[in-house]
């Protein structure tokens, strides 16, 4: 057998075996979803020298685009993210779908569930990625999709009116060309970033907004143009140390913290396990609900002076009041669990590691287990008393708010 041949053979194999994880773990349900993601080969659309098992990896995705600062522009998304949010989109023969950021894999997905009555445009503003994404359909067969670069916070020209708008890259607002160029009763999939957690949500419309159908935790490189949006960044005490990011503006001056950093660390367990491969999307949502000042708190890894005792450098779900911050960390409990605790400094850590103890301790009682928040998109002119929510987040173009389901 040729090289060529062999691997071919072993991609059909990787490929197989990694729906057959998705299939699994619940990220593909759908025959449909299943036999497009079987049928066309993942290592057709990724950069040539990867080894097929990282192409195949169902967990990650494949970076096609860094830009001069080290920002990654453009990806394949890893093939679990892509099954679930074909799976939201609920693509049938015939429709009309515009995907929003290309890169050519998920667009002949979305081709072959269309059919050929059906039509797909996808579309880039980075002439450098449509071009690559035209290319690769092309070579494959997908000559039927349509390539267009542009901003697609505007609408796409010639687009018409979709059944589905589906956009593969992170999205803070929803700009109005969205919806305004989506069916009435279609369905728009987005990964939409709300106080730093980015979900994949379903929206269908309901009369003056957007309601979620699903959310699915997912991560995205941001989108560029017109709706770019960076969080803002508070540098504890002016160190480079301790950053806290905020995703919709930092709600205290960044000096009332210079002296938090002096002040004794308070340290506080709640007594809330979780195992660990438990999944925390809504303890996350909780807080992102529930605290005000919530954030995201990174350390520099070669400035960590252990001022602050993170679990992960990284990443710690952390909130802001006053004159102190804190920050969520866990332990060992046992040989499968975790148990969950507080961190906070400040002239004010004690209250505040008391607040977020009691908000892990309400969530741990009453939104353990349970199903996700509904997330609603309005126009951003639309008044407080005509939005449902248990907290609003207003950006450019709408009013997104957050609410737990009735029980």
């Amino acid at each position: 057998m040729t090289d060529m041949t062999t691997n071919a053979d072993e991609a059909t194999r990787l490929r197989n075996e990694m729906i057959d994880e998705l299939r699994n773990q619940g990220d593909i349900t759908s025959p449909e979803v299943e036999a497009v993601m079987r049928k066309v080969p993942r290592d057709r659309f990724t950069p040539p020298g990867l080894a097929l098992a990282e192409v195949y990896d169902p967990w990650s995705a494949v970076i096609t685009k860094t830009s001069a600062h080290g920002v990654q522009t453009s990806s394949v998304s890893a093939p679990q993210v892509q099954g679930f949010m074909l799976e939201q989109a609920k693509i049938k023969p015939g429709m009309n779908v515009l995907e929003i950021g290309s890169g050519g894999l998920n667009a002949a997905y979305l081709a072959e569930l269309v059919g050929p009555e059906g039509s797909v445009t996808t579309v880039d503003i980075d002439p450098e990625v449509t071009e690559r994404a035209e290319r690769l359909l092309l070579e494959n067969g997908y000559d039927r999709v349509r390539v267009v670069t542009a901003d697609a916070a505007e609408p796409v020209p010639g687009l018409g009116v979709a059944d589905v708008i589906l956009v593969t890259v992170g999205a803070w607002d929803i700009p109005p060309a969205w919806t305004h160029q989506l069916n009435p009763q279609g369905r728009l999939v987005v990964p939409l970033r709300t106080r730093g957690l980015t979900r994949s949500v379903a929206f269908v419309l309901d009369g003056d907004h957007l309601e979620s159908e699903s959310a699915k935790v997912c991560g995205f490189v941001p989108m560029q143009g017109a709706t770019e949006h960076h969080e803002q960044l508070l540098l504890v005490a002016g160190t480079e140390e301790i950053g806290l990011r905020f995703d919709d503006g930092v709600p205290i001056k960044p000096s009332q913290l210079d002296d938090a950093v002096t002040t004794p660390r308070i340290e506080t367990w709640t007594g809330v396990t979780i195992g660990r491969r438990e999944p925390l999307a809504t303890l996350q949502m909780h807080l992102a609900i529930t605290v005000p000042g919530f954030c995201i708190m990174s350390v520099d890894a070669e400035k960590d002076s252990g001022i602050v005792a993170p679990t992960k450098l990284g990443f710690s779900l952390a909130a802001v009041s006053d004159d102190s911050f804190a920050y969520l960390v866990h332990r060992p409990s046992g040989d499968t669990d975790v148990e969950y605790g507080v961190h906070a400094l400040g002239r004010h850590a004690q209250q505040l590691a008391d607040n977020l103890t009691e908000s892990l301790r309400d969530w741990a009682a009453h939104r353990r287990g349970g199903p996700v928040p509904v997330i609603r998109a309005y126009p951003a002119s639309t008044p407080d008393d005509q939005i449902v929510g248990d907290r609003v987040i207003d950006k450019v173009h709408s009013r997104i708010s957050l609410s737990w389901p009735a029980v």
